[in-house]
């Protein structure tokens, strides 16, 4: 926020620029005064930049040099202007070669000021490189201004004082036009509000003037004149406004931070002055008539320079596909993806992020190599390709991880049609690796531009959107919406907690009956972990399982849940089954099956009453946990598949797991309204079930109009809150006593 002092200097720039102006309008009635009208004009704004730039300078802090040497031509060219009124007034030379001097100083001044701005950050290496491209430039225009300045008064006129001004102003222009280039060059040009790009643009504007004034003096062109006189004011301004910049931000001329990297073309620069320079030879040879002696050493060494320069921009562009082109896959990365943004910010197109993370995709390096890992993501690459429209930036900016950035997205519809599309895309082109089908799975998050948000706070939304996806389970997509928090630092305090929340006790296990929905009694029940913190209270499943997955000590607490449930079991009688979710990372440890068994054996509970709940996704997902699942049914364990429906396996794929349950979500249990529409997933559901002599069992029922629908339907055994929610050991325990006792009385 600009200061109050700031605000008061640029108030008072707005009045001098509006005064200048006025004061050149009144210049063109009056042709005779406007040349002092100018002048008068430039030294008030002398005089004002200069104690603008002091100020700056003591402001700056550790580097002022810059601000110093603005101010000291600053004050040169109000020096310049007294000695021309001098010169002007007397007729004398000494007047004049004195001025001549005074104004080549403000040249050097000026100039050195840029080029301090221009190399403040530059070392080593990148030092000599910027010298070296800014002496191409130089050398260049020095041909030009050799030709037609130098040249001519060397050699047609004898030495005298005022060669000072002939010769010293023109390469004085050169010098200030050298520092606009080392100045863009170095990338420091970023917006208009930076210090440094409204005094480059000033110096810039300066040079060209006066180098339009020298050419119109020769011709004697009011219009030229006048033109050059309106330039040099607009010059005055801009100069006098970089400190000012300055003072209201609290910004150092030579330190202010680059918002974004050199323009592309810049690069390119060095190697076009290269070009111009070698015609302007050949061109200057023609003209002089001087080809027979010079044309042809002239066109050989035009032609290597521009065979020399072409071949350089090649190499740049190579260097640049390089840097900005991930090796393997041949997308972006995440250079190119910062490119690409950049380009889009600065455009206005109000872009979108994706950001993509494949799950699983360390067990596909792990047990397959990492030639098939490889080969994994270049299919992913192949997907994403196909899979986006329009203009976009498709980058890989990690191991697994990949990014897409939208250019015509405009709000979070469009952006969630495009993750729908990406994962189904993905879901239906599995990886094939000998007779193994790896599916491909990935968390998506995505976020929208909105006016005033700049790029690293897009991508850092993205990143949050993602996590969320991840947290929330596979192979699905989440759209930041306001409000939205990293969960990472406080998932990791969970996860701290976690390896003693068994050992403090906080761990407790709950029942839901699972039901046959005809009586209502009990036929089995699912158990469900709850965790009571001491410090936070009861802490949501769906917060810290999540947290456990990642973290692995849902191996020790999965195995301690099972080995609570099955002594419910006992607790309560044999005829009812236990049904126990499994977790995929449970399921991907080598020894789950000597684990489960050891369990049983211990408690001495039947493997026959015991049910294990694996997600979709983990089924599709693993093929050692399906072996697994295949030896524990063996022993006569049953298998569940819970959430079925949700995922993305396919039909074909589930005839060959080891199945015997498929349980219907509580999604599609909530659209049963009577209809046939709201009906036919879970119809189709049942029929599949039917034909794989499966059973099915559906959850989330909550109403009597879901139970009587289901039962028509042809599901009979179902849980939810209309039969019973989750209960304690006790009440379980209570309820199937009331139960046994009921029925012996019906008996």
């Amino acid at each position: 926020m600009p200061s109050r002092a700031g605000r008061r200097w640029a108030a008072g720039l707005a009045g001098l620029s509006v005064a200048a102006v006025a004061g050149q309008v009144i210049g063109l009635l009056d042709r005779e005064s406007g040349p002092w009208i100018t002048i008068l004009t430039l030294v008030v704004l002398d005089v004002v930049g200069a104690v603008c730039c002091f100020r700056a300078a003591r402001r700056s802090g550790t580097k002022p040099g810059a601000w110093w040497l603005i101010a000291a031509g600053r004050l040169t060219e109000i020096v310049t202007f007294g000695l021309y009124a001098v010169a002007q007034s007397t007729g004398g030379t000494f007047w004049l070669a004195a001025m001549m001097i005074s104004r080549t100083a403000m040249y050097v001044c000026f100039a050195l000021g840029a080029f301090g701005a221009g190399l403040g950050h530059f070392r080593g290496r990148r030092r000599a490189a910027l010298v070296a491209e800014v002496g191409t430039v130089l050398g260049a225009g020095f041909m030009a201004i050799w030709y037609v300045a130098l040249e001519p008064v060397l050699a047609h006129e004898s030495p005298r004082l005022l060669w000072i001004g002939t010769i010293a102003w023109p390469l004085g222009d050169l010098l200030m036009l050298t520092a606009v280039a080392a100045i863009i060059l170095r990338g420091a040009v970023t917006r208009f509000a930076a210090p440094v790009t409204v005094y480059t643009v000033g110096i810039g504007i300066w040079a060209v003037a006066d180098i339009l004034m020298t050419r119109t003096a020769a011709t004697h062109s009011d219009v030229g004149n006048m033109v050059a006189g309106w330039m040099l004011i607009a010059a005055g301004v801009l100069v006098t406004a970089a400190p000012l910049v300055a003072l209201s931000s609290a910004r150092d001329l030579s330190h202010h931070p680059r918002i974004t990297k050199a323009p592309a073309w810049s690069t390119y620069l060095p190697m076009v002055a290269m070009i111009c320079g070698g015609l302007f030879m050949l061109a200057v040879t023609l003209i002089e008539r001087q080809f027979m002696p010079w044309g042809g050493l002239v066109l050989g060494l035009t032609l290597m320079t521009c065979a020399a320069a072409g071949r350089q921009m090649l190499s740049l562009r190579d260097s640049r596909a390089l840097l900005i082109t991930d090796a393997l896959t041949g997308l972006a990365n995440r250079a190119g993806l910062d490119d690409g943004l950049d380009r889009a910010m600065k455009r206005g197109e109000h872009p979108a992020i994706l950001l993509i993370d494949l799950d699983g995709f360390k067990l596909v390096n792990d047990a397959y190599g990492h030639a098939v890992g490889d080969a994994y993501l270049v299919h992913v690459a192949h997907q994403l390709r196909g899979g986006i429209r329009g203009k976009s930036t498709i980058a890989r900016i990690g191991g697994d991880e990949f990014a897409v950035l939208l250019t015509e997205i405009v709000n979070d519809e469009q952006a969630g049609a495009v993750c729908k599309r990406l994962l189904a895309s993905m879901a239906a082109h599995p990886v094939v690796v000998d007779d193994d089908t790896l599916p491909v799975r990935a968390s998506i998050g995505a976020a929208v531009h909105e006016p005033g948000l700049d790029d690293k706070t897009l991508i850092r939304r993205a990143d949050v959107a993602m996590y969320q996806s991840k947290r929330a389970g596979s192979h699905g997509f989440t759209l930041y919406q306001p409000g939205m928090v990293d969960r990472r630092a406080a998932d990791a305090a969970i996860a701290d907690d976690l390896q003693q929340a068994l050992g403090r006790n906080e761990m407790k296990v709950v029942y839901q009956p699972i039901v046959d929905t005809a009586t209502g009694h009990a036929l089995g029940a699912e158990a469900l972990l709850r965790w009571q913190h001491t410090v936070r209270g009861l802490i949501r499943p769906d917060e810290f399982i999540p947290v456990a997955e990642r973290s692995g000590t849902i191996i020790p607490i999965g195995l301690w849940v099972l080995e609570q449930a099955l002594i419910q079991l006992l607790a309560c009688r044999e005829e009812m089954y236990i049904s126990v979710n499994l977790s995929p990372r449970q399921l991907r440890e080598p020894t789950i099956v000597h684990d489960v068994l050891a369990v049983l054996e211990r408690t001495g509970a039947p493997a026959r009453r015991l049910i294990l709940e694996i997600t979709e996704s983990a089924l599709v997902d693993d093929n050692s946990g399906i072996a697994a699942l295949h030896e524990l049914r063996s022993h006569g364990i049953r298998i569940a598949v819970d959430d079925f429906g949700t995922g993305y396996s396919s039909l074909q794929y589930l005839t060959r797991l080891p199945v015997d349950i498929l349980k219907i979500d509580r999604s599609f249990v909530a659209e049963l309204d009577g209809s046939p529409e709201g009906a036919a997933v879970t119809t189709a559901i049942i029929h599949l079930a039917t034909v794989l002599r499966l059973r099915t069992i559906a959850e989330g029922i909550e109403t009597p109009a879901q139970a009587d629908e289901l039962r028509i339907l042809g599901c009979t055994t179902g849980q939810g809150y209309l039969y019973a929610k989750p209960l304690t050991p006790e009440e379980l325990a209570t309820r199937v006593r009331a139960e046994k006792l009921s029925a012996a009385r019906t008996d």
